[in-house]
């Protein structure tokens, strides 16, 4: 079977980013355990249970351990892996870590699980609008900030991005550019098409499809009739063709910033000055979106892992941090700072609008 449909080329190529933490779960518990660093560890349910793998470090992955694998079959291909449980709410707070970098570069963020996103950088004026330095910038601030490692791919639409972020792992970034795609797919196996699982792999084998270019062969109609909806996306995907969109599915209802130190703080003057300084980052963030706030919002988690929050809120919008660098004393009075050691804290502005919907006239309240 054969297809005469040329590769499209586009006038108009959008820039996007698919960023994927590399052994997000594992890669956490070895940073914050330095005692498992450069050791094969499996994250998941112990071997002599009847659980299974959630994650595993690159170390264990040598030796053929993988997610969703029996933890009893990783310990008997690995008998020297440590088995680590699952930390989900650490794992959830950095995700939330990871989309505040994110949304730094762009507003259009389409998150696929805890480690993974897609960017839509089309728009974004971050490092000249280069989609491949923003990339690596974002690589570079999850390395700084977070002391974790991603991978990201690069390319003008979601199949092929996502396909990137693959291609150079760990630490990885990799470029798919439009006059490179089509030599590209056409040499790809199927099993690496997203989509494509063991059953499809197996089924396109045996009808003789084995590689991109075995794929492009086949006319839609074909396709349809043995993969059904998903033929005509094997057929798109195949010239390159994926036009969905990054959906941004949550709509912005806050911006803050926090910080987990190392060791608890328990001095009053040195909490107010971080407390200070995460209230200027959060100002910074108003103003690079254009939004403003009519609320603010202390977060506190004790030495004891006992989390509160407090707010204070406005009828005018605030935006400027003149306005509401303030109202942080008034929210520290209503803890136990300064009287229990806390190990995080958090400010963030909520109740946003845009700035230009805000009156033209505002004036600072304090």
């Amino acid at each position: 079977m054969s297809s005469s449909v040329a590769f499209p080329i586009k006038t108009h190529q959008r820039k996007i980013i698919h960023i994927d933490m590399d052994a997000f779960f594992a890669s956490v518990e070895q940073r914050d355990t330095p005692a498992l660093q450069g050791r094969p560890v499996i994250v998941g349910g112990q071997p002599d249970s009847r659980g299974v793998v959630a994650a595993c470090s690159y170390e264990a992955r040598q030796f053929g351990i993988h997610s969703a694998m029996p933890s009893s079959r990783a310990k008997r291909l690995c008998p020297d892996a440590i088995f680590v449980p699952p930390r989900f709410q650490v794992y959830r707070e950095i995700s939330q870590q990871l989309h505040d970098i994110f949304s730094t570069f762009t507003d259009f963020i389409e998150p696929l699980s805890l480690d993974e996103a897609y960017l839509d950088v089309s728009e974004s004026q971050r490092e000249q609008g280069s989609a491949t330095l923003i990339a690596r910038a974002i690589t570079q601030e999850i390395s700084h900030k977070l002391n974790l490692s991603a991978s990201a791919g690069v390319s003008y639409n979601k199949f092929l991005a996502k396909i990137a972020s693959d291609m150079d792992k760990p630490n990885g970034l990799y470029v798919i550019r439009p006059e490179q795609a089509e030599a590209f797919i056409l040499k790809l196996p199927v099993r690496k098409f997203f989509g494509v699982g063991k059953v499809t792999e197996k089924k396109m084998q045996q009808l003789g499809i084995h590689t991109g270019a075995d794929l492009r062969n086949w006319p839609e109609p074909a396709l349809r009739q043995y993969f059904g909806k998903s033929g005509g996306y094997y057929y798109r995907i195949a010239r390159g063709i994926d036009d969905r969109p990054v959906r941004n599915h949550r709509q912005r209802k806050s911006i803050g910033k926090e910080i987990t130190f190392s060791a608890d703080l328990l001095d009053t003057g040195e909490i107010l000055m971080h407390l200070q300084q995460l209230g200027v980052r959060v100002a910074e963030l108003l103003q690079q979106k254009e939004l403003t706030a009519k609320t603010f919002t202390l977060k506190v988690k004790y030495h004891d892992f006992i989390q509160i929050t407090r707010s204070i809120s406005f009828s005018q919008e605030l935006s400027q941090p003149t306005d509401f660098l303030p109202t942080i004393p008034i929210l520290f009075a209503k803890t136990e700072l300064g009287k229990r050691p806390c190990r995080l804290l958090g400010l963030s502005a909520s109740n946003l609008s845009k700035a230009s919907d805000a009156s033209a006239g505002q004036l600072s309240l304090f």
